[in-house]
């Protein structure tokens, strides 16, 4: 089993969901994960960052090195979602959503790379398969997260010759507190679960654990040849088509 002993990694938004699931995969390979969210992180290091903030990025790599030295991995998992068609989204929803969303994770990155250049390192943003298709009411998050994927491979290309290798995982419907707590306020939570289980073959909505052993695989050597790809973890949602 490959194992990531000695190595330091940071998680944006790692406290809860996804992100925590993330953490939690990359601590039990044996790596050192620091989280950068809004709000105390009880479980382990933490940095108070507000991805809003257009300084954070640069402070967070910073604090990172200062604490533990070195920095291997970077999973941008942070995220921020607006509902609204183009004509119901403020400039302001549209800028916040890019700034979360794109512009933070390009930052971060852009702040990591000497460090990841330095010992190897590995990123992997989490994107969407909003940013390959698209949910009703959300231009803002699906270009965000387009926007995302195309990053990705960009930065694979451009720093592979400095062994950097860069990956996305696209989750689907993933049964994060959010989005339990978004079933249990409709009328008829378990229809709705039959409903939104049905359109995925694998009959089921997915669990952050199973994005964050993608995530964690990507992350590690075993990954070594893997770089500029879009992984999407959906169930099957996007290669079942609709009923005529």
């Amino acid at each position: 089993m490959t194992t990531m002993q000695g190595r330091v990694a940071l998680v944006t938004g790692g406290r809860s969901g996804i992100g925590a699931a993330c953490t939690t995969a990359l601590e039990e390979m044996g790596a050192t994960v620091i989280t950068a969210q809004r709000g105390e992180d009880t479980a382990r290091d933490w940095i108070e960052a507000d991805m809003l903030d257009p300084t954070a990025p640069e402070r967070i790599i910073a604090e990172v090195i200062a604490r533990a030295g070195r920095l291997d991995i970077l999973v941008n998992n942070a995220g921020l979602m607006r509902e609204g068609t183009a004509l119901e989204t403020a400039p302001i929803d549209w800028a916040e959503t890019i700034q979360v969303n794109l512009t933070a994770p390009f930052m971060l990155i852009r702040h990591a790379l000497p460090h990841l250049i330095e010992h190897g390192g590995s990123i992997v943003n989490i994107g969407s398969i909003e940013g390959l298709g698209s949910n009703p009411r959300h231009p803002a998050y699906c270009a965000s997260k387009g926007g995302l994927h195309a990053l990705t491979r960009a930065i694979a290309v451009d720093h592979g010759p400095d062994g950097v290798r860069c990956n996305a995982v696209a989750p689907g419907w993933i049964d994060t507190d959010l989005n339990t707590a978004f079933i249990e306020s409709l009328g008829d939570p378990d229809a709705f679960r039959e409903q939104i289980g049905s359109i995925h073959p694998v009959g089921r909505t997915g669990k952050p654990q199973e994005v964050a052993a993608l995530v964690a695989w990507l992350a590690s050597d075993a990954a070594g040849f893997v770089t500029g790809q879009v992984w999407t973890v959906d169930g099957g949602r996007m290669s079942k088509l609709s009923l005529p």
